[in-house]
């Protein structure tokens, strides 16, 4: 299970069966839903949330906890192979808590997670162009643009480029 990360104003833990009533009322929200993978729904019901978190408990995986409850999710997905020490980095977060700051520092507490305690000397992520916030947050936790990805993905029928931002350890 994923160790417990301290924040100023949030704690990262894992992810528990009784989450499931916080995470499906924080997740079910278009606005979140639309820039992030198909398997990410909208609506975003009860049995999501079980199943979510059935899935996701794991040493990589993290609920972000802010006043007792769940109200979001900081991801790292390590790679295998000639990628062993590289790792995607996903994330999310309750329209409630946009703006203030919390998810820039939960993305720093889980990459330095994975460069100190998985060894990881770069951790990555895809950003879909129109989500101006999440690139955002990936720049002031230190991440670069490394390039665009053009005609990548495709939400709701939309094509649309993808972003590609990397942070490598020092």
């Amino acid at each position: 299970m994923a160790s417990e990360i301290r924040l100023s104003n949030a704690l990262l833990r894992p992810w528990r069966l009784d989450d499931a009533e916080s995470l499906a009322r924080h997740a079910n929200n278009p606005n979140i839903a639309r820039n992030l993978r198909e398997g990410f729904r909208f609506p975003y019901t009860l049995d999501n949330a079980r199943e979510f978190i059935k899935r996701h408990v794991i040493d990589t995986n993290w609920a972000i906890e802010v006043g007792g409850e769940a109200v979001g999710d900081v991801l790292l997905h390590p790679r295998a192979d000639v990628q062993r020490r590289t790792a995607e980095i996903g994330y999310w977060l309750s329209e409630a808590h946009w703006g203030n700051g919390l998810m820039t520092e939960a993305v720093r507490a889980v990459t330095a997670f994975g460069f100190e305690r998985l060894d990881l000397l770069r951790v990555d992520t895809l950003v879909f162009d129109r989500n101006s916030a999440s690139a955002r947050v990936l720049e002031k936790a230190g991440y670069v643009l490394e390039g665009r990805l053009r005609l990548a993905v495709i939400k709701d029928d939309e094509v649309m480029d993808a972003l590609l931002y990397a942070i490598v350890r020092d």
